[in-house]
Protein backbone atom coordinates (compact mmCIF):
# COMPACT_ATOMS: atom_id res chain seq x y z
CA UNK A 1 0.00 0.00 0.00
CA UNK A 2 2.84 2.23 1.11
CA UNK A 3 3.78 2.22 -2.72
CA UNK A 4 0.82 4.21 -3.64
CA UNK A 5 -0.43 6.46 -0.86
CA UNK A 6 2.25 8.38 -0.32
CA UNK A 7 2.56 9.84 -3.79
CA UNK A 8 -1.39 10.19 -3.84
CA UNK A 9 -0.88 12.04 -0.92
CA UNK A 10 1.72 14.03 -2.91
CA UNK A 11 -0.93 14.43 -5.46
CA UNK A 12 -3.63 15.84 -2.85
CA UNK A 13 -1.49 18.13 -1.21
CA UNK A 14 -0.05 19.35 -4.63
CA UNK A 15 -4.00 19.92 -5.71
CA UNK A 16 -4.95 21.75 -2.43
CA UNK A 17 -1.98 24.08 -3.25
CA UNK A 18 -3.83 24.50 -6.87
CA UNK A 19 -7.24 25.76 -5.76
CA UNK A 20 -5.83 27.86 -2.69
CA UNK A 21 -3.49 29.73 -5.39
CA UNK A 22 -6.24 29.92 -7.71
CA UNK A 23 -8.64 31.45 -5.07
CA UNK A 24 -6.35 33.58 -3.95
CA UNK A 25 -4.96 34.87 -7.40
CA UNK A 26 -8.74 35.20 -8.25
CA UNK A 27 -9.21 37.80 -5.08
CA UNK A 28 -6.54 39.74 -6.08
CA UNK A 29 -6.54 40.07 -10.17
CA UNK A 30 -10.07 39.04 -11.15
CA UNK A 31 -12.62 38.33 -8.96
CA UNK A 32 -14.64 36.64 -10.94
CA UNK A 33 -12.50 34.03 -12.62
CA UNK A 34 -11.92 31.70 -9.69
CA UNK A 35 -11.06 28.48 -11.13
CA UNK A 36 -13.72 26.63 -9.04
CA UNK A 37 -16.53 29.00 -10.42
CA UNK A 38 -15.51 29.56 -13.91
CA UNK A 39 -14.87 25.53 -14.27
CA UNK A 40 -18.59 24.78 -12.49
CA UNK A 41 -20.20 27.49 -14.65
CA UNK A 42 -18.70 25.86 -17.91
CA UNK A 43 -19.79 23.02 -16.87
CA UNK A 44 -23.40 23.85 -15.85
CA UNK A 45 -23.58 25.80 -19.85
CA UNK A 46 -22.60 22.29 -20.92
CA UNK A 47 -24.60 20.28 -19.08
CA UNK A 48 -27.68 18.72 -21.15
CA UNK A 49 -31.24 19.29 -19.89
CA UNK A 50 -31.67 15.81 -18.44
CA UNK A 51 -28.10 16.19 -16.34
CA UNK A 52 -29.97 19.84 -15.13
CA UNK A 53 -32.98 18.08 -14.33
CA UNK A 54 -31.45 15.28 -12.55
CA UNK A 55 -29.76 17.64 -10.10
CA UNK A 56 -32.40 19.53 -9.84
CA UNK A 57 -34.33 16.56 -8.86
CA UNK A 58 -31.69 14.92 -6.72
CA UNK A 59 -30.87 18.07 -5.06
CA UNK A 60 -33.47 20.68 -5.05
CA UNK A 61 -31.74 24.56 -4.52
CA UNK A 62 -28.56 22.46 -3.24
CA UNK A 63 -27.30 21.98 -6.90
CA UNK A 64 -24.64 24.49 -7.03
CA UNK A 65 -23.50 23.23 -3.72
CA UNK A 66 -23.38 19.45 -4.72
CA UNK A 67 -22.15 20.43 -8.22
CA UNK A 68 -19.55 22.41 -6.15
CA UNK A 69 -18.65 18.94 -3.68
CA UNK A 70 -18.60 16.70 -7.08
CA UNK A 71 -15.83 18.75 -8.57
CA UNK A 72 -13.67 18.44 -5.47
CA UNK A 73 -14.52 14.96 -5.02
CA UNK A 74 -13.56 14.49 -9.06
CA UNK A 75 -10.54 16.41 -8.42
CA UNK A 76 -9.15 14.93 -5.32
CA UNK A 77 -9.32 11.87 -7.33
CA UNK A 78 -7.72 12.84 -10.53
CA UNK A 79 -4.71 14.51 -8.29
CA UNK A 80 -4.36 11.38 -6.50
CA UNK A 81 -3.56 9.63 -9.71
CA UNK A 82 -1.65 12.22 -10.96
CA UNK A 83 0.81 11.63 -7.63
CA UNK A 84 1.14 8.00 -8.38
CA UNK A 85 1.50 8.74 -11.97
CA UNK A 86 3.82 11.09 -11.41
CA UNK A 87 6.07 8.93 -9.05
CA UNK A 88 6.01 6.48 -11.91
CA UNK A 89 5.76 8.25 -15.60
CA UNK A 90 7.22 11.39 -15.00
CA UNK A 91 5.95 13.54 -16.11
CA UNK A 92 2.61 12.58 -16.82
CA UNK A 93 1.70 13.97 -13.51
CA UNK A 94 2.61 17.09 -14.14
CA UNK A 95 0.76 17.03 -17.77
CA UNK A 96 -2.72 16.12 -15.68
CA UNK A 97 -2.09 19.55 -13.37
CA UNK A 98 -1.27 21.65 -16.34
CA UNK A 99 -4.54 20.47 -18.05
CA UNK A 100 -6.32 21.56 -15.23
CA UNK A 101 -4.91 24.93 -15.10
CA UNK A 102 -5.60 25.07 -19.51
CA UNK A 103 -9.76 23.60 -18.39
CA UNK A 104 -9.43 26.94 -15.52
CA UNK A 105 -7.90 29.07 -18.09
CA UNK A 106 -10.92 28.21 -21.21
CA UNK A 107 -13.29 28.42 -18.96
CA UNK A 108 -12.22 31.83 -17.12
CA UNK A 109 -11.70 33.35 -20.75
CA UNK A 110 -14.56 32.24 -22.31
CA UNK A 111 -17.23 34.08 -19.44
CA UNK A 112 -19.02 36.77 -20.20
CA UNK A 113 -17.23 40.18 -19.42
CA UNK A 114 -14.18 38.17 -18.92
CA UNK A 115 -11.36 40.65 -17.78
CA UNK A 116 -7.79 40.64 -19.08
CA UNK A 117 -6.62 38.93 -16.84
CA UNK A 118 -9.35 36.70 -16.07
CA UNK A 119 -6.68 33.52 -17.15
CA UNK A 120 -4.19 34.40 -14.43
CA UNK A 121 -5.99 32.63 -11.36
CA UNK A 122 -6.15 29.34 -12.89
CA UNK A 123 -2.49 30.29 -14.79
CA UNK A 124 -0.86 30.65 -11.36
CA UNK A 125 -3.25 28.39 -9.95
CA UNK A 126 -1.18 25.16 -12.15
CA UNK A 127 2.14 26.69 -11.99
CA UNK A 128 1.91 26.30 -8.11
CA UNK A 129 0.43 22.80 -8.57
CA UNK A 130 3.15 21.36 -10.98
CA UNK A 131 6.01 23.27 -8.62
CA UNK A 132 4.36 21.40 -5.41
CA UNK A 133 3.81 18.21 -7.01
CA UNK A 134 7.77 18.04 -8.45
CA UNK A 135 9.08 18.87 -4.97
CA UNK A 136 7.10 16.53 -2.77
CA UNK A 137 7.37 13.58 -5.46
CA UNK A 138 11.41 14.11 -5.40
CA UNK A 139 10.81 13.76 -1.31
CA UNK A 140 9.19 10.64 -0.96
CA UNK A 141 11.04 8.22 1.20
CA UNK A 142 13.69 5.63 -0.86
CA UNK A 143 11.65 2.84 0.63
CA UNK A 144 8.56 3.77 -0.03
CA UNK A 145 8.94 4.54 -3.54
CA UNK A 146 6.69 2.87 -6.37
CA UNK A 147 8.21 0.40 -8.36
CA UNK A 148 8.58 2.47 -11.40
CA UNK A 149 6.95 0.91 -14.89
CA UNK A 150 7.30 1.45 -18.19
CA UNK A 151 3.79 -0.12 -19.15
CA UNK A 152 0.87 -2.22 -16.98
CA UNK A 153 2.79 -4.58 -14.65
CA UNK A 154 6.04 -3.94 -16.23
CA UNK A 155 9.65 -3.05 -14.72
CA UNK A 156 10.94 -0.07 -15.83
CA UNK A 157 12.89 -0.12 -18.90
CA UNK A 158 16.63 0.71 -19.05
CA UNK A 159 17.50 4.53 -18.69
CA UNK A 160 13.98 5.41 -17.72
CA UNK A 161 13.25 7.58 -15.32
CA UNK A 162 11.73 6.74 -11.90
CA UNK A 163 11.50 7.43 -8.12
CA UNK A 164 14.24 5.21 -7.00
CA UNK A 165 16.64 7.05 -8.78
CA UNK A 166 18.44 9.30 -5.92
CA UNK A 167 20.43 11.33 -8.06
CA UNK A 168 17.48 12.04 -10.17
CA UNK A 169 15.79 12.92 -7.47
CA UNK A 170 17.70 15.02 -6.03
CA UNK A 171 17.50 18.04 -8.33
CA UNK A 172 20.09 21.26 -8.22
CA UNK A 173 17.34 22.80 -5.83
CA UNK A 174 18.48 20.00 -3.20
CA UNK A 175 15.44 18.44 -3.12
CA UNK A 176 15.92 15.09 -2.01
CA UNK A 177 14.41 12.52 -0.61
CA UNK A 178 13.06 12.29 3.17
CA UNK A 179 11.91 9.64 5.75
CA UNK A 180 8.12 8.60 5.70
CA UNK A 181 7.44 11.37 8.93
CA UNK A 182 9.47 13.95 6.82
CA UNK A 183 7.66 13.93 3.66
CA UNK A 184 4.20 13.50 5.67
CA UNK A 185 5.34 16.90 6.98
CA UNK A 186 6.08 18.90 3.87
CA UNK A 187 2.83 17.12 2.26
CA UNK A 188 0.77 18.28 5.27
CA UNK A 189 2.73 21.48 4.98
CA UNK A 190 1.84 21.89 1.60
CA UNK A 191 -1.52 21.24 1.95
CA UNK A 192 -1.99 23.77 4.61
CA UNK A 193 -0.62 26.50 3.10
CA UNK A 194 -3.26 26.00 0.22
CA UNK A 195 -5.83 25.74 2.16
CA UNK A 196 -4.63 29.09 4.10
CA UNK A 197 -4.27 30.81 0.75
CA UNK A 198 -7.60 30.01 0.25
CA UNK A 199 -9.09 31.05 3.41
CA UNK A 200 -6.74 34.77 2.57
CA UNK A 201 -8.69 35.20 -1.18
CA UNK A 202 -11.84 34.50 0.39
CA UNK A 203 -10.89 37.23 3.04
CA UNK A 204 -9.81 39.35 0.60
CA UNK A 205 -13.36 39.28 -1.37
CA UNK A 206 -13.98 42.52 -0.67
CA UNK A 207 -16.14 42.99 -4.12
CA UNK A 208 -18.96 41.21 -3.08
CA UNK A 209 -18.67 42.16 0.96
CA UNK A 210 -18.67 45.74 -0.23
CA UNK A 211 -21.73 45.49 -2.17
CA UNK A 212 -23.31 43.57 0.52
CA UNK A 213 -23.05 46.41 3.03
CA UNK A 214 -24.16 48.80 -0.08
CA UNK A 215 -27.28 46.60 -0.51
CA UNK A 216 -28.04 47.04 3.85
CA UNK A 217 -27.80 50.43 3.26
CA UNK A 218 -30.18 51.20 0.59
CA UNK A 219 -33.54 52.94 1.60
CA UNK A 220 -35.69 52.30 -1.02
CA UNK A 221 -38.14 54.64 -2.00
CA UNK A 222 -41.84 54.75 -1.07
CA UNK A 223 -44.04 52.99 -3.74
CA UNK A 224 -46.77 55.23 -5.49
CA UNK A 225 -48.98 52.15 -4.69
CA UNK A 226 -48.81 49.79 -2.36
CA UNK A 227 -49.40 45.79 -2.60
CA UNK A 228 -51.95 44.89 0.61
CA UNK A 229 -52.17 41.27 1.31
CA UNK A 230 -56.23 41.02 2.61
CA UNK A 231 -56.75 39.24 5.75
CA UNK A 232 -58.43 36.38 4.32
CA UNK A 233 -55.50 34.98 1.81
CA UNK A 234 -53.53 33.52 4.83
CA UNK A 235 -54.91 30.22 6.46
CA UNK A 236 -52.39 29.90 9.05
CA UNK A 237 -52.45 25.81 9.22
CA UNK A 238 -49.17 24.46 10.43
CA UNK A 239 -47.51 22.58 7.45
CA UNK A 240 -49.00 25.11 4.76
CA UNK A 241 -46.90 27.20 2.92
CA UNK A 242 -47.27 31.25 3.82
CA UNK A 243 -49.31 33.46 1.10
CA UNK A 244 -45.93 35.39 1.12
CA UNK A 245 -43.09 33.76 0.95
CA UNK A 246 -39.85 34.32 3.22
CA UNK A 247 -36.95 35.56 1.17
CA UNK A 248 -34.80 33.69 2.80
CA UNK A 249 -36.91 30.63 2.11
CA UNK A 250 -37.70 31.52 -1.65
CA UNK A 251 -36.46 29.02 -4.12
CA UNK A 252 -33.12 29.67 -6.05
CA UNK A 253 -32.64 28.50 -9.30
CA UNK A 254 -30.34 29.83 -11.86
CA UNK A 255 -26.66 29.32 -13.52
CA UNK A 256 -24.55 31.44 -11.61
CA UNK A 257 -22.25 29.78 -9.60
CA UNK A 258 -20.88 32.61 -7.83
CA UNK A 259 -23.53 35.49 -7.44
CA UNK A 260 -22.82 38.05 -8.92
CA UNK A 261 -21.51 41.49 -7.08
CA UNK A 262 -23.17 43.69 -9.01
CA UNK A 263 -22.39 47.98 -7.47
CA UNK A 264 -26.04 49.61 -7.69
CA UNK A 265 -24.09 52.89 -9.25
CA UNK A 266 -22.16 51.32 -11.69
CA UNK A 267 -25.44 49.30 -12.80
CA UNK A 268 -27.13 50.38 -15.76
CA UNK A 269 -29.86 48.79 -18.01
CA UNK A 270 -29.70 48.99 -22.19
CA UNK A 271 -33.05 48.85 -24.15
CA UNK A 272 -31.54 48.61 -28.17
CA UNK A 273 -32.04 46.08 -30.74
CA UNK A 274 -35.31 47.26 -33.17
CA UNK A 275 -36.28 49.96 -31.61
CA UNK A 276 -36.74 53.81 -32.58
CA UNK A 277 -34.67 54.90 -29.85
CA UNK A 278 -32.28 53.47 -28.00
CA UNK A 279 -32.79 53.79 -23.92
CA UNK A 280 -30.15 53.53 -20.83
CA UNK A 281 -32.00 53.68 -17.15
CA UNK A 282 -29.17 53.94 -14.58
CA UNK A 283 -29.86 52.57 -11.04
CA UNK A 284 -30.15 56.57 -9.46
CA UNK A 285 -32.68 56.98 -12.70
CA UNK A 286 -34.83 54.03 -11.69
CA UNK A 287 -35.32 54.71 -8.14
CA UNK A 288 -36.33 58.15 -9.46
CA UNK A 289 -39.39 56.50 -11.20
CA UNK A 290 -43.04 56.09 -9.39
CA UNK A 291 -42.43 52.87 -8.24
CA UNK A 292 -45.17 50.36 -7.50
CA UNK A 293 -45.92 47.47 -5.10
CA UNK A 294 -47.09 44.03 -7.06
CA UNK A 295 -47.05 40.81 -5.57
CA UNK A 296 -46.29 38.25 -7.96
CA UNK A 297 -45.89 34.15 -7.66
CA UNK A 298 -42.67 33.02 -9.47
CA UNK A 299 -42.21 29.46 -10.70
CA UNK A 300 -39.78 26.95 -11.86
CA UNK A 301 -39.99 25.62 -15.36
CA UNK A 302 -38.14 22.94 -13.27
CA UNK A 303 -40.96 22.42 -10.85
CA UNK A 304 -42.56 18.59 -10.55
CA UNK A 305 -45.99 18.50 -10.00
CA UNK A 306 -45.94 19.07 -6.13
CA UNK A 307 -43.00 20.27 -6.07
CA UNK A 308 -40.95 23.22 -4.06
CA UNK A 309 -39.63 25.64 -6.79
CA UNK A 310 -42.06 28.13 -6.62
CA UNK A 311 -42.95 31.11 -4.19
CA UNK A 312 -45.21 34.41 -3.94
CA UNK A 313 -43.42 37.82 -2.91
CA UNK A 314 -44.11 41.11 -2.73
CA UNK A 315 -42.16 43.10 -5.68
CA UNK A 316 -41.10 46.56 -5.84
CA UNK A 317 -39.99 48.02 -9.25
CA UNK A 318 -40.78 49.67 -12.46
CA UNK A 319 -43.21 48.54 -15.30
CA UNK A 320 -41.00 47.14 -18.28
CA UNK A 321 -44.06 47.93 -20.56
CA UNK A 322 -43.62 52.13 -19.92
CA UNK A 323 -39.64 51.52 -20.16
CA UNK A 324 -40.28 50.17 -23.78
CA UNK A 325 -42.81 52.95 -24.98
CA UNK A 326 -40.15 54.96 -24.21
CA UNK A 327 -37.79 52.90 -26.72
CA UNK A 328 -40.75 52.05 -29.26
CA UNK A 329 -40.36 48.86 -30.82
CA UNK A 330 -40.63 48.19 -34.49
CA UNK A 331 -43.78 46.72 -35.66
CA UNK A 332 -42.77 43.63 -36.67
CA UNK A 333 -40.38 42.86 -33.48
CA UNK A 334 -41.94 39.85 -31.29
CA UNK A 335 -39.58 39.39 -28.58
CA UNK A 336 -37.19 40.73 -26.21
CA UNK A 337 -34.28 39.00 -25.20
CA UNK A 338 -33.04 40.05 -21.54
CA UNK A 339 -29.56 39.74 -20.87
CA UNK A 340 -27.50 39.18 -17.02
CA UNK A 341 -24.28 40.91 -16.07
CA UNK A 342 -23.03 37.04 -16.43
CA UNK A 343 -24.15 36.06 -20.15
CA UNK A 344 -27.41 34.52 -19.08
CA UNK A 345 -30.48 35.07 -21.51
CA UNK A 346 -34.26 34.96 -21.88
CA UNK A 347 -36.26 35.30 -24.16
CA UNK A 348 -39.51 36.49 -23.66
CA UNK A 349 -42.54 37.14 -26.15
CA UNK A 350 -43.14 41.45 -26.65
CA UNK A 351 -46.56 41.32 -26.31
CA UNK A 352 -46.32 39.75 -22.69
CA UNK A 353 -43.79 42.87 -21.44
CA UNK A 354 -46.33 45.38 -23.14
CA UNK A 355 -49.76 44.44 -21.90
CA UNK A 356 -51.43 45.23 -18.42
CA UNK A 357 -49.77 42.39 -16.05
CA UNK A 358 -47.39 43.58 -13.43
CA UNK A 359 -43.89 42.71 -15.55
CA UNK A 360 -41.55 45.21 -13.97
CA UNK A 361 -37.45 45.53 -13.51
CA UNK A 362 -38.27 44.95 -9.13
CA UNK A 363 -35.59 46.40 -7.08
CA UNK A 364 -37.49 45.00 -3.31
CA UNK A 365 -38.64 42.20 -2.56
CA UNK A 366 -40.72 41.71 0.61
CA UNK A 367 -39.74 45.27 1.92
CA UNK A 368 -36.20 45.43 1.75
CA UNK A 369 -33.84 45.10 -1.70
CA UNK A 370 -32.91 42.70 -3.64
CA UNK A 371 -31.23 39.63 -1.81
CA UNK A 372 -27.99 38.93 -4.07
CA UNK A 373 -28.78 35.50 -4.82
CA UNK A 374 -32.45 36.84 -6.26
CA UNK A 375 -30.86 39.72 -8.73
CA UNK A 376 -29.75 43.00 -6.97
CA UNK A 377 -29.58 45.26 -7.70
CA UNK A 378 -32.01 44.86 -10.66
CA UNK A 379 -33.77 41.58 -11.90
CA UNK A 380 -37.08 40.92 -14.29
CA UNK A 381 -40.02 39.97 -12.63
CA UNK A 382 -43.21 38.61 -15.35
CA UNK A 383 -46.40 37.50 -14.24
CA UNK A 384 -47.48 34.00 -15.95
CA UNK A 385 -44.06 32.80 -17.12
CA UNK A 386 -41.89 30.10 -16.26
CA UNK A 387 -38.38 31.92 -15.01
CA UNK A 388 -36.54 30.51 -17.33
CA UNK A 389 -37.95 32.69 -20.19
CA UNK A 390 -38.41 36.34 -18.29
CA UNK A 391 -37.05 36.11 -14.62
CA UNK A 392 -33.28 37.64 -15.81
CA UNK A 393 -31.41 38.54 -12.75
CA UNK A 394 -28.63 41.31 -12.67
CA UNK A 395 -29.96 42.25 -15.91
CA UNK A 396 -28.59 44.63 -17.79
CA UNK A 397 -29.75 44.81 -21.31
CA UNK A 398 -33.29 44.64 -23.39
CA UNK A 399 -32.73 43.44 -26.85
CA UNK A 400 -36.17 43.77 -28.91
CA UNK A 401 -35.54 41.66 -31.65
CA UNK A 402 -37.74 38.59 -33.07
CA UNK A 403 -37.68 34.66 -32.11
CA UNK A 404 -36.72 33.86 -35.56
CA UNK A 405 -33.74 35.80 -35.19
CA UNK A 406 -32.09 35.58 -32.01
CA UNK A 407 -32.30 32.33 -29.07
CA UNK A 408 -32.04 32.28 -25.11
CA UNK A 409 -29.91 30.51 -23.06
CA UNK A 410 -32.25 27.53 -22.26
CA UNK A 411 -34.15 27.79 -25.78
CA UNK A 412 -30.62 26.59 -27.20
CA UNK A 413 -30.57 23.82 -24.82
CA UNK A 414 -33.68 21.98 -26.05
CA UNK A 415 -36.75 24.01 -24.20
CA UNK A 416 -39.88 25.43 -25.75
CA UNK A 417 -39.13 29.00 -26.81
CA UNK A 418 -42.24 30.10 -24.90
CA UNK A 419 -43.00 29.10 -21.14
CA UNK A 420 -46.22 30.25 -19.63
CA UNK A 421 -47.06 28.64 -16.10
CA UNK A 422 -49.36 25.74 -16.36
CA UNK A 423 -52.61 25.69 -14.58
CA UNK A 424 -51.21 23.50 -11.14
CA UNK A 425 -51.99 22.44 -7.64
CA UNK A 426 -50.52 21.15 -4.40
CA UNK A 427 -51.04 19.62 -1.56
CA UNK A 428 -48.96 20.69 1.41
CA UNK A 429 -50.66 19.00 4.43
CA UNK A 430 -50.69 16.13 5.65
CA UNK A 431 -47.36 15.39 4.35
CA UNK A 432 -46.99 12.47 2.22
CA UNK A 433 -46.60 9.01 4.72
CA UNK A 434 -47.97 10.79 7.85
CA UNK A 435 -50.10 8.90 10.38
CA UNK A 436 -53.55 10.28 11.19
CA UNK A 437 -56.38 9.64 13.49
CA UNK A 438 -59.89 8.82 12.28
CA UNK A 439 -61.92 11.73 12.68
CA UNK A 440 -61.53 15.06 11.10
CA UNK A 441 -58.47 15.92 9.06
CA UNK A 442 -57.66 18.87 7.60
CA UNK A 443 -56.24 18.52 4.04
CA UNK A 444 -54.35 22.31 2.77
CA UNK A 445 -52.40 23.41 -0.02
CA UNK A 446 -51.65 26.03 -2.81
CA UNK A 447 -53.33 26.51 -6.19
CA UNK A 448 -51.99 29.32 -9.29
CA UNK A 449 -53.33 29.99 -12.69
CA UNK A 450 -51.48 33.29 -13.42
CA UNK A 451 -52.56 36.22 -15.17
CA UNK A 452 -56.21 34.03 -15.12
CA UNK A 453 -56.87 33.31 -11.92
CA UNK A 454 -58.11 29.96 -9.59
CA UNK A 455 -61.94 29.40 -9.55
CA UNK A 456 -62.27 26.48 -8.00
CA UNK A 457 -60.10 23.68 -6.19
CA UNK A 458 -61.46 19.91 -5.68
CA UNK A 459 -59.76 16.95 -3.48
CA UNK A 460 -60.29 13.44 -4.44
CA UNK A 461 -59.98 10.38 -1.58
CA UNK A 462 -58.89 7.30 -2.92
CA UNK A 463 -61.18 6.82 -6.29
CA UNK A 464 -64.43 8.81 -5.06
CA UNK A 465 -65.59 11.80 -6.41
CA UNK A 466 -64.09 14.97 -6.85
CA UNK A 467 -65.47 16.91 -3.34
CA UNK A 468 -65.00 21.12 -3.39
CA UNK A 469 -62.24 22.73 -1.39
CA UNK A 470 -62.75 25.86 0.00
CA UNK A 471 -60.64 28.61 -1.49
CA UNK A 472 -58.69 32.07 0.52
CA UNK A 473 -58.46 35.20 -0.78
CA UNK A 474 -56.01 36.63 -3.10
CA UNK A 475 -54.30 39.38 -4.32
CA UNK A 476 -54.41 38.83 -7.92
CA UNK A 477 -55.12 36.31 -10.34
CA UNK A 478 -50.87 36.62 -10.93
CA UNK A 479 -50.26 35.05 -7.44
CA UNK A 480 -51.31 31.61 -6.19
CA UNK A 481 -54.11 31.26 -3.40
CA UNK A 482 -54.50 28.53 -0.81
CA UNK A 483 -57.01 25.78 0.08
CA UNK A 484 -58.38 23.70 2.84
CA UNK A 485 -60.06 20.83 2.40
CA UNK A 486 -61.93 19.27 5.79
CA UNK A 487 -62.05 15.51 5.19
CA UNK A 488 -63.56 13.15 7.44
CA UNK A 489 -61.06 10.57 8.13
CA UNK A 490 -61.67 7.02 7.99
CA UNK A 491 -59.09 4.25 8.86
CA UNK A 492 -57.11 2.26 6.39
CA UNK A 493 -54.69 3.70 3.83
CA UNK A 494 -55.58 6.30 1.36
CA UNK A 495 -54.69 8.11 -1.46
CA UNK A 496 -55.40 12.08 -1.68
CA UNK A 497 -55.35 13.90 -4.97
CA UNK A 498 -56.14 17.94 -5.69
CA UNK A 499 -56.84 19.07 -8.79
CA UNK A 500 -57.66 22.77 -9.89
CA UNK A 501 -60.02 24.99 -11.94
CA UNK A 502 -59.00 28.37 -13.67
CA UNK A 503 -61.46 31.06 -13.75
CA UNK A 504 -61.32 30.29 -17.97
CA UNK A 505 -62.75 27.05 -17.21
CA UNK A 506 -59.55 25.10 -17.54
CA UNK A 507 -59.35 21.88 -15.68
CA UNK A 508 -55.96 20.65 -14.77
CA UNK A 509 -54.83 18.66 -16.91
CA UNK A 510 -54.55 15.01 -15.18
CA UNK A 511 -51.82 13.53 -17.74
CA UNK A 512 -47.94 13.13 -16.34
CA UNK A 513 -45.76 14.67 -17.82
CA UNK A 514 -42.07 15.64 -17.14
CA UNK A 515 -40.91 18.92 -16.98
CA UNK A 516 -38.94 19.03 -20.25
CA UNK A 517 -39.90 20.80 -22.64
CA UNK A 518 -42.15 23.58 -20.88
CA UNK A 519 -43.27 22.28 -17.65
CA UNK A 520 -44.49 19.25 -15.91
CA UNK A 521 -48.83 18.05 -15.77
CA UNK A 522 -50.34 15.92 -13.70
CA UNK A 523 -51.98 15.52 -10.18
CA UNK A 524 -50.37 15.91 -6.95
CA UNK A 525 -51.16 13.39 -4.51
CA UNK A 526 -50.42 11.95 -1.15
CA UNK A 527 -50.00 8.24 0.71
CA UNK A 528 -50.96 8.64 4.18
CA UNK A 529 -52.60 5.85 7.08
CA UNK A 530 -55.16 6.86 9.14
CA UNK A 531 -55.22 4.59 12.81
Amino acid sequence: MARWWLPAGAGVASVIVFAGVGELAAALLASASSPFAVVGSLLIDLAPPWAKDAAIALFGTNDKAALLVGIAIVLLAVAAGAGVLEARRPPWGQVIFWAFGGVGVLAAMTRANASMLAFAPAALAAIAGVVTLRLLIRRLPRSEAATPVSGAGLPRASGERGVDDDDERADAAGASPLDRRGFLLWAGGAAAIGALAAVGGYALQAGSRAVTAVRQAIRLPDPVSSASIPAGAELDLDGLSTYVTPNAQFYRIDTALAVPAVEPDDWSLRIHGDVEQEVVLTWKELLDLPLEESVTTLACVSNEVGGGLIGNAVWLGYPIRELLARAVPSADADMVLSRSIDGFTASTPLEVLQDDRNAILAVGMNGEPLPAEHGFPVRMVVPGLYGYVSATKWVTELEVTRFDAASAYWTDRGWSERGPVKLSSRIDVPRSGQSLSAGPVVVAGVAWHQHVGVEAVDVQVDDGPWQPATLAAAVSDDTWVQWRFDWDATSGGHTLRVRATGADGEVQVSKQQGVVPDGATGLDSRDVNVG
